[in-house]
């Protein structure tokens, strides 16, 4: 688990793919697919380019490169009369820790352990901004409320590393372990996450990309958007235990989709990209 700020993803952007995700969900998917694992940056222009198929004004690109170079997510780099954009260490965490959710734990839990994280904390009344900022990192961990002051997670998670300069570990309790009878664990899903907006979400995905996949003629724009509609979708999704979901649970489906879309346009989307992107190495 990587610590930062979950604004730093846009990630509860576009949650019914209304066609439209937010310029940085965008940009950190494309640096994602792009420049991660490479030491190289991209061209201003070139970026515009790509973002200019999806619907992307220049002004809305520019801004928000801009705009991940003050939160310390990318960093520019001259040569001459350009300026390009690559990776910060930071922001490297981030694209990783997506690149993991996507590739390595994927969308369907299927080996759970049976053991379940909790989390309670007491913050002060005043304390709104705090309280905030930890509710954000936790449903970022995975978490969801069972009751006031009390979130679980159906997996070990490193919360000291979720929490990490919040400055509230006085404040929390931690305990790793499992439930004891009466509590069951489907009641505790159904309590603290709602079970029915997750399935729709992946229900939405379907829909939209089994149509999407045959109308979408850019390969750039087609993958993309792909991505970022996935990376979004998997980073509200909790992960809980497929055991505990019900049989016709949609993930494994999405999942499947994604996968032969990907697979699809990977190649048209690399050769197309070799095209028009104006490319520095750094090393």
């Amino acid at each position: 688990m990587t610590s930062f700020d979950p604004a730093d993803v846009d990630s509860a952007a576009n949650p019914e793919h209304s066609g439209s995700p937010r310029p940085q969900s965008l940009m950190l998917t494309f640096f994602g697919i792009r420049v991660l694992g490479q030491p190289v940056a991209l061209f201003t222009g070139s970026v515009i380019d790509v973002f200019a198929r999806v619907g992307v004004a220049e002004q809305a690109v520019r801004s928000t490169l801009a705009r991940m170079v003050d939160r310390g997510l990318l960093e520019r780099h001259r040569q001459g009369r350009k300026v390009y954009f690559g990776i910060t260490e930071h922001a490297t965490a981030v694209l990783q820790d997506g690149y993991d959710r996507v590739w390595r734990i994927g969308a369907v839990n299927d080996d759970w352990d049976g053991s379940w994280t909790l989390v309670g904390f007491s913050l002060p009344e005043a304390w709104r901004r705090q309280r905030h900022d930890l509710r954000s990192r936790l449903v970022w961990g995975g978490f969801g409320p069972v009751q006031s002051g009390l979130w679980v997670a159906p997996r070990s998670v490193d919360v000291p590393e979720l929490v990490a300069g919040l400055g509230l570990d006085a404040h929390l309790n931690v305990f790793h372990g499992t439930p004891q009878a009466p509590t069951e664990a489907r009641a505790v899903l159904d309590t603290a996450f709602d079970v029915a907006a997750i399935a729709s979400r992946y229900k939405v995905f379907l829909e939209h990309w089994d149509a999407a996949a045959r109308s979408e003629t850019d390969p750039l724009a087609r993958q993309l958007l792909l991505h970022t509609d996935w990376l979004d979708l998997i980073r509200q999704d909790p992960h809980l235990p497929a055991e505990h979901l019900p049989a016709d649970w949609p993930a494994a489906r999405a999942e499947r989709l994604f996968h032969t879309v990907a697979k699809e346009c990977e190649e048209p989307a690399a050769a197309e990209a070799a095209r028009v992107l104006d490319v520095l190495p750094l090393r």
